[in-house]
């Protein structure tokens, strides 16, 4: 039994807030541990926030929270903290076996917080890559469904995406929809409980990934597998047609839909996407025997894959009751999700494009096959114990193939030598690059930058790397 199954046994009730000694077990500047603190301390708890780095890289997070009586232990942790806390409320990327949750009573984050105070109706995303883009995708069409007077209440989105739910958890009503999409880790740490029923799960495609933290993919896997654990027949489980895929749709008791490249056969619901620059179809037997179109052929967002994680979301979108007419228009006009393939800059004829949450080797292969013309590809940086072969084969296809430094990037260089392939760099300035990347490109070109690396070294994390990217391309090709 996991440790957080021991230490979060039952969900966590408001009253127990007044005068509890809470810690936040890493602030960030991505909002999770900010409302986390702001949210407990709103509510009567004596908060203490506690985080590796210092004051100046925190400064963002604590100036959000000057209106609050709240004390910091910054650029170190406090075993003494830990023991003295209540509860805590762990970040989920730090694991269960750290000596500091160890020491720790209690053990909350902040999606069991939401959970335990807020069961609206939910649709849930998981999966390897494509996560971002299928919950965004369900949010702007639930959000368009409420301005066409197809729904009441209001649209939510949250989880992964760099929102905690605990931003709008007060303001959720009766007949809203909320939205959450769920790492490995988030459902890793709700191991063991019963609060996560969503109305909905999408399963995006899983591939090699976390590896160094996981070891194993079963152990990858596992965690993600408890995203529909609580589901029953009144819920829809939605999967993509191959081994994991027909796994899931197997093991979980939410009615199947699967989203496959082949036409589906009788009898079997969900959807088919058999030419990437086709439309993609859907026929769900429960509510229809049509096949029908819920994806356009040229939506707003580039490649086949984007495409993909349209059809599953069509999927979802139409267990849920909305028309398949207004699925296909409105998520025709989806535009897309921030450092994933995003079109940002066009300069001398030249486009470029913001890919910086491609993060596996697989993932740059996608964004590289979106392209009809050969893009200059920007890449590599630091290695999670994966396998870029897949990526050295698609360099044939690309035009130029530009490297940044890091572990990741070494291994791809001796695969690259070995079948032939030029590269240049690797650099560890951003901004080389980007000169290299203008240097090679013409009128008519895509200028791409898909690391298939984590960001860890040059850049902060994936949305630092991805703005500073697209700071440097307007300074350098304005």
């Amino acid at each position: 039994m996991s440790v957080n199954t021991l230490k979060n046994k039952h969900s966590i009730s408001k009253d127990e807030f007044p005068g509890m000694k809470a810690l936040v077990m890493g602030l960030g500047l991505h909002g999770g541990g900010a409302e986390s603190a702001r949210y407990l301390a709103e509510r009567g708890a004596e908060v203490t926030v506690t985080d590796l780095r210092d004051e100046k890289i925190l400064a963002p997070s604590v100036e959000k929270l000057k209106a609050f009586p709240i004390r910091y232990v910054l650029g170190r942790h406090e075993i003494e903290d830990f023991q003295k806390a209540d509860l805590v409320i762990k970040n989920p990327g730090v694991k269960m076996e750290s000596p500091y949750l160890k020491a720790a009573r209690r053990i909350e984050t902040d999606i069991s917080l939401f959970l335990s105070a807020c069961q609206p109706r939910l649709m849930a995303v998981t999966g390897t890559k494509g996560k971002s883009s299928v919950s965004s995708a369900l949010f702007w069409a639930l959000n368009e469904s409420r301005s066409a007077g197809h729904l009441k209440g209001k649209a939510w989105l949250g989880g992964n995406v760099g929102i905690s739910p605990l931003g709008f958890v007060d303001e959720v009503k009766e007949g809203d929809d909320v939205v959450l999409e769920l790492s490995c880790w988030q459902l890793g740490d709700l191991r063991g409980r019963d609060i996560l029923k969503p109305r909905a799960v999408v399963m995006t495609p899983i591939l090699r990934d976390h590896l160094d933290w996981y070891g194993t993919m079963e152990a990858y896997v596992g965690d993600k597998r408890l995203i529909y654990k609580n589901q029953d027949e009144k819920d829809v489980t939605v999967a993509a047609d191959d081994d994991w895929g027909r796994s899931f749709l197997k093991e979980s008791r939410g009615r199947p839909l699967i989203y496959s490249s082949q036409p589906l056969s009788e009898k079997v619901s969900g959807g088919w996407l058999t030419d990437p620059k086709g439309s993609a179809y859907a026929r769900i037997w429960e509510i229809s025997e049509r096949i029908l179109e819920v994806v356009p052929p040229k939506p707003f967002v580039v490649g086949a894959h984007q495409k993909q994680n349209l059809l599953a979301s069509a999927l979802a979108l139409l267990d849920l009751g909305l028309e398949p007419d207004f699925v296909r228009e409105s998520l025709g006009r989806f535009p897309g999700v921030e450092h994933r393939l995003e079109f940002f800059h066009e300069s001398a004829g030249v486009r470029f494009y913001n890919d910086s949450a491609a993060t596996i080797p697989e993932a740059v292969v996608a964004a590289i096959g979106a392209f009809e013309k050969a893009p200059v590809l920007v890449t590599g940086g630091t290695d999670k114990e994966l396998d870029f072969t897949p990526l050295a084969r698609a360099a044939k296809n690309v035009k130029t193939f530009i490297l940044l430094e890091g572990t990741g990037s070494k291994k791809l260089i001796k695969l690259l030598n070995d079948a032939g392939i030029k590269y240049q760099g690797p650099f560890d300035s951003l901004d080389k690059a980007i000169q290299i990347a203008l240097e090679a490109a013409v009128s008519g070109d895509n200028v791409v930058l898909s690391p298939g690396c984590t960001s860890f070294g040059m850049f902060l994390n994936e949305v630092d790397r991805g703005k500073k990217w697209k700071e440097g391309v307007r300074s350098l090709a304005p």
